[in-house]
């Protein structure tokens, strides 16, 4: 009897410990990349609809939603595990007013609005390998939208890459 509750403190004290510790900081540092490029995602598919064609800037627009979608999921999951809300570097450079003066720059292509959600779906998919339960689920997914978006909904309203 004696050895079993001595095995329970040993085994249950680190338990315990773990169950209130922080997520490392690697963790937490790599989701907010992951929901940088999802605000990144969502800005380019925004900014690329308003020069589009009618069929694919619906298709643009789709891809801005979903993108700001996993950018609250991320965000909602990173508040979760870490206890703050995180602030990104996007947000960070959203609020800085713009400096430069003359033409402003052209509309991104939708190609360039593919690449990058091949891109973040490569970063995803990496990041989702790494981790387990809901956090893989999450990225997982993630990875999946930006695949589907880039290989199917885009190219079939008529994106050229």
């Amino acid at each position: 009897m004696l050895v079993g509750a001595a095995a329970l403190a040993l085994f249950s004290g680190p338990a315990i410990a773990a169950c209130g510790s922080t997520p490392p900081v690697k963790d937490v540092d790599a989701l907010i990349d992951v929901l940088d490029r999802a605000h990144q995602d969502a800005r380019l598919a925004g900014n690329a609809a308003a020069a589009a064609p009618p069929k694919i800037a619906a298709a643009l627009t789709v891809v801005a939603d979903q993108r700001a979608a996993h950018a609250k999921a991320l965000t909602e999951e990173i508040t979760r595990i870490s206890g703050e809300t995180p602030t990104t570097s996007t947000t960070a450079s959203s609020s800085a007013a713009p400096t430069t003066s003359g033409p402003p720059p052209a509309p991104p292509t939708p190609a360039a609005v593919v690449a990058a959600l091949k891109q973040s779906a490569d970063g995803a998919a990496l990041l989702a390998a790494q981790q387990s339960g809901y956090r893989a689920g999450l990225l997982g997914s993630i990875a999946a939208a930006c695949t589907a978006s880039a290989t199917v909904a885009l190219p079939d309203a008529g994106v050229r890459t």
